[in-house]
């Protein structure tokens, strides 16, 4: 799984919810939260699940295709999207209802908005746990703390270590300095102390962060600047609010090389371990365990240079 962008489209907007289906960010994330007022909450969950189930039919269709048209980047690119869902905060007392309506076999993860400490965690990982269980899920749901809050981010450590489920965080910058008290400023001296310190949590916790929003759309030159920014003080990606933001992040976080090496390891090693007749699920690497979900991801990062030099 790469992080290099996650989109967030209003759960409430049919035009943008059918629009999402020819997209290709690494993470679709529906919005159940701040784009959705209070009235529509009920309405968003169930055009959410229909996107789902509309989604999982164009793939299916889009699988029959002819080799041809699966050469389209779109389609390989949106393949390989994960689907997650903003949810309301735990604060907000609507969570439990967003939960019971979007977890499902579509859904790969769920984003979690102004998270103030790790015990907030416990309640909701309880009630995806019962739903999993429910549901007969053959999946388990990622969860992706963000962190908007002076609170947040003096725990983020904490909330990023919680549990397996977590494979990211989010900084959430506007909230942070409403939280406190302070203005936007283009030099970001007022969120430079937080914006650093969660790249740094995440990867102690040995998991990714990804940025805040460019909330300025159309300054794709300053969106630019500032994911070059967020990329050298450690983030992996970047939360973005329009689809053409995609491309212009994609373009800034490509993998480094100690990810190439990494992933060049990891395969190896796996290769290694299977032409031995070993069938062990999880091995180390520089004193550290890999298993399938480390996999997965140095097979993305391959294939992604790969891609590259084709083009």
């Amino acid at each position: 799984m790469m992080f290099r962008t996650l989109l967030f489209i209003p759960g409430n907007n049919k035009r943008f919810l059918e629009k999402s289906k020819f997209l290709y960010p690494d993470i679709l994330c529906f919005d159940l939260e701040d784009s959705v007022p209070l009235s529509e909450k009920a309405i968003a969950r169930n055009m959410i699940m229909e996107s789902f189930i509309s989604n999982k039919r164009s793939n299916h269709i889009d699988s029959n295709k002819d080799n041809k048209n699966n050469n389209n980047t779109n389609y390989k690119d949106k393949e390989s999207s994960q689907l997650f869902v903003r949810i309301n905060s735990f604060e907000s007392e609507l969570y439990e209802q967003d939960l019971e309506s979007v977890v499902c076999e579509s859904l790969d993860g769920i984003v979690i908005p102004k998270v103030n400490s790790a015990s907030e965690l416990k309640k909701i990982t309880e009630i995806i746990a019962n739903l999993e269980t429910k549901k007969k899920l053959k999946k388990t749901i990622k969860l992706i703390p963000s962190i908007e809050s002076s609170q947040g981010v003096v725990n983020s450590y904490h909330i990023a270590k919680f549990n397996s489920r977590i494979c990211s965080l989010v900084f959430g910058v506007f909230d942070y300095l409403y939280d406190m008290k302070l203005d936007y400023d283009n030099e970001g001296l007022g969120y430079s102390y937080a914006r650093s310190k969660i790249p740094v949590d995440a990867r102690a916790a040995g998991i990714p962060a990804l940025d805040s929003i460019w909330q300025n759309v159309d300054d794709l030159e300053g969106l630019k600047r500032d994911a070059k920014i967020a990329k050298r003080i450690g983030y992996a990606g970047k939360t973005i609010i329009h689809p053409k933001h995609i491309e212009p992040v994609h373009n800034v976080f490509v993998p480094s090389q100690n990810e190439i090496e990494w992933a060049k390891k990891v395969v190896a090693r796996l290769n290694q371990i299977q032409e031995q007749g070993d069938k062990r699920g999880a091995f180390k690497i520089d004193g550290r365990m890999i298993d399938a979900v480390h996999f997965k991801q140095a097979k993305l990062i391959l294939d992604f240079i790969s891609k590259d030099e084709k083009l």
